[in-house]
């Protein structure tokens, strides 16, 4: 079961859409709207959004610093001198102020290769964001599927206590004609009353119930909690699927796996950012510095009144880490820990998702034989009654006779619908599990 639903389409076809009375809500338009409209999607984008913003930021690590200061500062002083030739001066109220500016540059030229490992990494946590996403989609498709044939399997039943409420009603109407001619007794009409009001009240239920599933396929999908549809009647099964297809490229294919392995590139390359500490730093330097200053009086008459100084300056510097309490290599091992750790999880994930896709395919093949199996009792069920009804109209049958096939059929039709939701379920679960379900 494949959905192949382009963006640019389900903007246009379902951005304004709004399901109201008698509308029939296909499968294919009900997971349109959930890629579109559904909270836990939407909040896993978010998050993609952050990672892709950080990595097209990721360019700046290789180019230059540049930062402008300026400051003013202005000075009253109180001076008092005694020279040694006995000289006093004894001055208040001096006044003066400065003005300074700088313009610096700093530009890291070699930092062992870390920049290019940090560029790297940011890439590689935008793919792990995009994964993330998939991830989500995949869980809510699958979670779209098998709600939607909820509401389809209820709506089935709904059909079949429908007939069983119809024979139950040809039933008051028998007993009640045997009883008008002196042919049949009370209790029969009763039972047959009773039986019709069960029936009735089941029917009440059945339709309450596919209502309460509609609401939460309206906060699945995100549409208004108000709006009406209907759904299709049916529960199309994939009776193709093989184990080899399933397990085909199943690494690439699982969302899972697709994360766990990502994960283990994003540890190597945090390594390569802890091995590139140990090696120098090379930062090209330069500056444009203004220093101006001015003093209205001085009692120092080498004292300047004015003062002004203009500079350019460049150079290199060098930063080698010799001993940092052994802190670098400790972060490496980290690292090398990180990669051993993420490594054993792509390993345990794989052991769980062979476990998961046999156990599931076994679960799909009991399913379809279930249900072939079911498909044939309906048959021989619905031909019992019919023989049941008409013996009974014919009075070479009781009516405990007609009630026993009636049971046989309601329970034939309540393991039918089973049978065809549970294939549904087990079929969409190995579509999850490969991450085939959308593409």
């Amino acid at each position: 079961m494949k959905f192949r639903i382009g963006p640019i389409v389900t903007i246009l076809l379902f951005a304004g859409l709004q399901v109201s009375a008698q509308d029939i809500l296909t499968l294919e338009q009900a997971i349109a709207l959930a890629l579109k409209n559904n909270y836990d999607i939407r909040l896993a984008k978010n998050d993609s959004s952050a990672f892709a913003l950080d990595n097209s930021y990721a360019y700046a690590a290789f180019l230059p610093r540049l930062n402008a200061s300026a400051s003013k500062v202005w000075n009253v002083n109180a001076q008092k001198q005694e020279l040694a030739n006995g000289t006093k001066r004894d001055t208040s109220g001096l006044k003066s102020n400065n003005l300074q500016a700088a313009i610096n540059l700093n530009w890291t030229l070699f930092d062992g290769m870390k920049m290019f490992a940090t560029r790297d990494r940011l890439a590689e946590l935008e793919n792990l964001g995009a994964l993330g996403v998939k991830s989500q989609m995949v869980n809510t498709v699958a979670n779209v599927v098998s709600n939607y044939y909820s509401i389809v399997r209820q709506k089935q039943q709904l059909k079949a206590i429908i007939e069983q409420k119809s024979i139950s009603e040809e039933r008051v109407k028998l007993a009640d004609k045997k009883l008008s001619v002196g042919l049949g007794a009370k209790p029969e009409l009763l039972q047959a009353k009773v039986d019709l009001n069960a029936y009735t009240a089941s029917q009440l239920q059945q339709n309450t119930l596919i209502e309460q599933l509609k609401e939460q396929m309206n906060q699945l999908i995100g549409i208004d909690k108000a709006a009406y549809y209907d759904v299709l009647d049916t529960i199309p099964i994939n009776y193709e699927l093989t184990l080899d297809a399933v397990r085909n490229d199943l690494d690439n294919g699982n969302p899972q796996m697709l994360i766990a392995r990502k994960n283990i590139d994003i540890a190597n390359l945090v390594l390569k950012e802890r091995r590139a500490e140990k090696y120098p730093i090379l930062n090209f330097n330069s500056a444009y510095n203004f220093n101006r200053l001015q003093n209205k009086a001085v009692i120092n008459t080498f004292t300047p009144l004015f003062n002004q100084n203009l500079g350019f300056n460049y150079g290199f510097s060098l930063s080698i880490p010799i001993l940092n309490g052994f802190n670098t290599r400790r972060l490496e091992q980290q690292a090398r820990i990180d990669i051993l750790q993420q490594e054993l999880l792509f390993d345990n994930q794989r052991t769980l998702l062979d476990v998961q896709v046999n156990n599931a395919f076994k679960d799909y093949e009991l399913q379809k034989k279930n249900l072939k199996l079911e498909e044939e009792n309906i048959l021989l069920a619905r031909e019992n009654v019919f023989i049941a009804l008409e013996r009974f109209k014919q009075g070479v049958s009781t009516y405990l006779e007609l009630r026993e096939a009636q049971i046989s059929l309601e329970d034939a039709y309540n393991r039918l619908i089973s049978a065809r939701f549970n294939a549904k379920l087990a079929e969409t679960e190995l579509m999850r599990l490969k991450g085939d379900i959308i593409q």
